[in-house]
């Protein structure tokens, strides 16, 4: 397994690629991401992963801050390129990007969506999986091996 984080350039090198979708906070929430990465350790994935180590909470998120340009074009072009998205709803947040990601992907075929009954919209995210056959899951751990499968069983 591969890591990548942003800023560093997202790389197809021949390998599967997950991007790891979902609550982030600002860099406040769990650290889901380090755990789920472990997961694939013993993988040939390439982990694209948003959680941004040199992130500062200060800067401005429009359009004019070149910092935030590149994390959310990096993002989009890892959704994009990726073949897997794990979406990670956690029932502490409010989420809205990863709504709206999960908005801009459900139809494409390649999200494995986890989302606990807490999570405040829970019931939006249900329906929406439901309407575009997006695999759902409550229990993280089941995604990740279903995720596996399907790396093991081709795409």
């Amino acid at each position: 397994m591969r890591q990548f984080k942003p800023p560093h350039p997202i790389e197809n090198n021949g390998f599967k690629s997950i991007f790891l979708a979902g609550t982030i906070d600002m860099g406040n929430s769990e650290d889901w991401q380090s755990y789920v990465a472990e997961q694939f350790k013993d993988t040939d994935a390439n982990i694209w992963n948003p959680r941004r180590a040199s992130w500062d909470s200060s800067w401005t998120q429009n359009i004019e801050n070149p910092q935030f340009y590149q994390q959310v074009n990096w993002e989009l072009n890892a959704l994009e390129k990726s073949d897997i998205i794990i979406m990670h709803f956690s029932k502490e947040s409010k989420a809205p990007i990863s709504l709206l990601e999960l908005g801009l992907f459900a139809k494409s075929g390649k999200i494995f969506v986890y989302c606990p009954d807490e999570f405040y919209r829970s019931g939006n995210v249900q329906i929406v999986c439901d309407r575009y056959e997006i695999p759902l899951y409550k229990d993280l751990n089941e995604l990740i091996y279903r995720v596996r499968k399907r790396l093991r069983h081709g795409l």
